[in-house]
C-alpha cells in the first residue's frame, strides 16, 4: 500500500490498567455516599464530584514532534 503512513505524529500513550485507578474511585465514592447517608442529607452524590476520569494513569495519546519514519508507518 503506498499510502500506508500516518499524516500526523499522534501516537497512543499506554500505562497500563486503570483497574486501580477505578478501585481507589469507588471506595472514596462510598465512602463519601455513606457519611452523606449517616448525616441524613437527601442528595445524592455523582461519581464525576468525587474523581476525576482524567486524572487516571492511561490517558490517550500524545504528540511527537519529531517522529521519524518508522514511528509514522502503519
Amino acid at each position: 500500500m503506498p499510502r500506508s503512513h500516518k499524516y500526523r505524529p499522534f501516537f497512543a500513550f499506554y500505562s497500563g490498567s486503570e483497574k486501580q485507578d477505578k478501585r481507589l474511585a469507588n471506595r472514596d465514592f462510598r465512602r463519601k455516599a455513606k457519611l452523606r447517608v449517616k448525616s441524613g442529607s437527601d442528595e445524592f452524590l455523582l461519581m464525576r464530584e468525587v474523581s476525576n476520569v482524567w486524572a487516571f494513569t492511561k490517558d490517550g495519546k500524545r504528540y511527537i514532534k519529531d517522529a521519524g519514519k518508522k514511528e509514522m508507518r502503519k
